[in-house]
């Protein structure tokens, strides 16, 4: 099942090949996140108050068709604009750089598919966010963190569940060597070896990848079918245990709980800087459905203010679970081996600019990882 360990742990630097696929991967991603800013800013700043008055002509004082077709003109426009980045990054880059296997056919199947869940759910939470918005007084803030909270709670249980089969094959591992040797690393902690499960990425994509997943008893280590077929058993135990610690330190619920906190920052952030600057740009106030791009606006500068702190929490999360996986396993070498042929599989460069790294990385460089297991060997 597994691959013969026919890599030497010595990982070296980052080939011409390797480094220009990070940097068009990063130019792509930032082209992508100023387009959007900027179809926001326009809507926001500029067109909403016309195209609110358009809408209302048509439609009628209707708050929720309004908030609807506002949403509508949004979702479309920033897809428009932005599909040809994203096919450019995702499938015209990974082909360039063999690391994706997947056809033309299944990447608009997929596509579609993501327009018909996240279509879904956006409208649910829009629509949520909304009724509080309209109903909840002058604390709306407050209990639309409250209904933002109970939604992650419930997405969570069925992200690996419900949502996860829609785009992949999940199944259990039924490889019972594999699943022994799993369960030492699980005895002591609250995770129990039947969720375990593969994930059918190779239809998909030549990388490898695990991953945590889940909340309650929807909790399970998902392992990339190119990750099982390629990793020794040594190799994979090293995975597994580190995918374990995000478990045992209970990662994923101080995710929640300080996203909890930026949220319901946020949400003040719109209450009280848009109370007073929408009717500055021709809106009647910020509650006005013509102003949702203006309200997404604010919230999307916020969150991008703070992602290279969110990044370097994160980079602080894997770090704590690559030290629980060296000390769980204790063994060094496949630890070494595992994370270079990572590298080595997905492309990706083990030096990162430091800017780079802090702005955009929210795992620790491949170096950087290695250079910690060699200070604790």
């Amino acid at each position: 099942m597994t691959a013969p360990p026919d890599i030497e742990p010595t990982l070296e630097p980052a080939s011409p090949e390797v480094k220009r696929y990070s940097r068009q991967k990063i130019t792509t991603m930032l082209a992508a996140g100023v387009t959007s800013l900027a179809w926001l800013a326009f809507l926001g700043l500029d067109a909403g108050p016309d195209i609110g008055a358009w809408l209302t002509q048509r439609l009628g004082e209707s708050p929720w068709l309004n908030l609807i077709a506002m949403a509508a003109i949004l979702g479309i426009g920033l897809e428009i604009i932005t599909l040809p980045l994203d096919f450019y990054s995702s499938f015209v880059l990974e082909h360039r750089y063999q690391l994706s296997n997947q056809t033309f056919a299944g990447w608009v199947k997929r596509r579609l598919k993501a327009y018909v869940v996240g279509g879904i759910i956006g409208l649910l939470m829009l629509s949520g966010l909304y009724a509080l918005l309209w109903s909840s007084g002058l604390y709306w803030w407050i209990w639309a963190t409250v209904g933002w909270l109970l939604v992650s709670l419930v997405l969570g249980r069925l992200l690996p569940v419900v949502i996860l089969p829609i785009f992949y094959k999940v199944t259990p591992l039924d490889d019972e060597p594999l699943l022994q040797r799993l369960q030492r690393l699980t005895d002591g902690t609250t995770l129990t070896v039947e969720g375990v499960y593969r994930l059918d990425l190779s239809a998909e994509t030549r990388k490898a990848n695990a991953a945590l997943a889940g909340l309650g008893n929807s909790r399970r280590v998902l392992l990339g079918d190119t990750l099982l077929a390629q990793f020794t058993a040594e190799e994979i135990e090293v995975v597994f245990a580190h995918e374990v610690g995000h478990h045992v330190y209970r990662h994923l619920p101080k995710s929640i709980a300080l996203q909890v906190v930026t949220t319901l920052v946020g949400f003040w952030i719109v209450d009280t800087f848009l109370g007073w600057f929408a009717p500055t740009r021709g809106y009647h106030d910020f509650t006005d459905p013509a102003a949702l791009p203006l309200v997404l606006l604010v919230l999307a500068v916020f969150g991008l203010l703070l992602s290279p702190a969110l990044n370097a929490l994160s980079r602080f999360f894997e770090r704590q679970c690559d030290r629980y996986a060296l000390d769980r396993t204790g063994n060094h070498a496949a630890y070494r081996s595992a994370f270079t042929k990572l590298a080595r599989i997905n492309k990706s460069n083990p030096d990162p600019h430091p800017l780079i790294a802090w702005l955009f990385y929210d795992h620790p460089p491949i170096r950087e990882r290695l250079a910690m297991a060699d200070g604790l060997s």
